[in-house]
């Protein structure tokens, strides 16, 4: 009897083994081990631990004590950690520009103009630069006597007359932001070159038939076919803005008032030991974004509704 029941289960294993939907899924289970034991474990993990510590006043090294929700009260207080969020406010509106010029350049690209496969490569090769190579570029690009100093003499304006494009707190932020837009317009050009290239190319037959000129292309075509990723970029612009820190750390090193918020939490837990502010501002952080992505998302279902609306109305109305 064991004889045979043990031939029956070999059997019934082979079978198993065999049949094609169990081997499919041993397939699917096997290849997403790995990438989901590598995601919870460099992801998930380090995540909790950072909101763990956020309730901590810590350090890397030594003991560690419990102090609840001082560490959020203190992020919400410091001067320090204000500023730095004030700050942002120059890399939000630097990426409305930003979006607007990659607009541009996309819309008229898009139509391939002489010399368009050039142009596109030359605005797009700024993002492929290293973030840490921008920053000694314009490092060195503004210093005073440097590059833009020297351009600037050629029209006959003296040094001395110059400002410090990297001391003077009245410019230095507007300066990064230059240098901001300049590396990633050419990555949201290419963007919204891919959606504007998709647009149905009737459409704009029909538009010359009526006797639209280019804006009224751009607004009642492109724009409306595009907003999905306009949209798309504005969210990441915005988690951009919010957590900017290649650009301020390599050209000032947070200095003359320039340090953005991860500059300073970066400053806060490397050189300060204070592992558990930082900690609470990286959660901030990350509620920060969560809270502007949801609420883009809002307006974006918002702005269909009362677009379907509008539409069904206009159709009635022509009826």
């Amino acid at each position: 009897m064991s004889a045979k029941r043990k031939s029956k289960g070999v059997e019934f294993i082979r079978k198993t083994w065999s049949n094609m939907k169990v081997q499919k899924i041993i397939v699917i289970i096997t290849f997403l081990f790995v990438p989901l034991f590598l995601l919870v474990l460099f992801t998930y993990l380090p995540f909790f631990k950072m909101v763990e510590f956020s309730f901590y006043d810590m350090g890397y090294i030594g003991s560690r004590e419990w102090v609840g929700l001082d560490n959020y009260i203190e992020v919400f207080t410091r001067d320090d950690c204000l500023n730095a969020l004030k700050l942002s406010g120059y890399y939000l509106l630097g990426s409305v520009v930003q979006i607007a010029i990659a607009l541009l350049f996309a819309t008229i690209l898009s139509f391939k103009p002489k010399g368009s496969s050039f142009f596109r490569a030359m605005l797009y090769f700024p993002s492929l630069i290293c973030g840490i190579s921008v920053g000694f570029i314009f490092k060195y690009f503004y210093t005073h006597g440097f590059v833009l100093d020297s351009i600037i003499q050629l029209f006959g304006i003296p040094l001395d007359s110059i400002p410090f494009w990297l001391r003077d707190t009245k410019i230095n932020n507007w300066v990064l932001v230059i240098s901001s837009i300049w590396r990633y317009m050419g990555q949201n050009m290419i963007l919204f070159i891919g959606a504007i290239v998709s647009v149905d190319t009737t459409q704009y037959d029909a538009a010359a038939i009526d006797g639209a000129n280019a804006w009224h292309r751009f607004r009642y075509i492109i724009l409306p076919s595009i907003k999905t990723i306009v949209i798309i970029n504005m969210i990441l612009a915005i988690s951009g803005a919010l957590s900017v820190f290649e650009i301020p750390y390599v050209i000032t090193n947070g200095g003359f008032g320039t340090s953005t918020y991860f500059v300073l939490m970066d400053k806060l837990a490397h050189l300060n030991q204070k592992v558990g502010i930082a900690s609470a501002m990286a959660v901030v952080l990350l509620t920060l974004i969560l809270i502007v992505g949801i609420t883009q998302k809002l307006v974006k279902k918002y702005m269909d509704s009362n677009y379907s609306i509008i539409s069904s109305k206009k159709r009635r109305k022509s009826k």
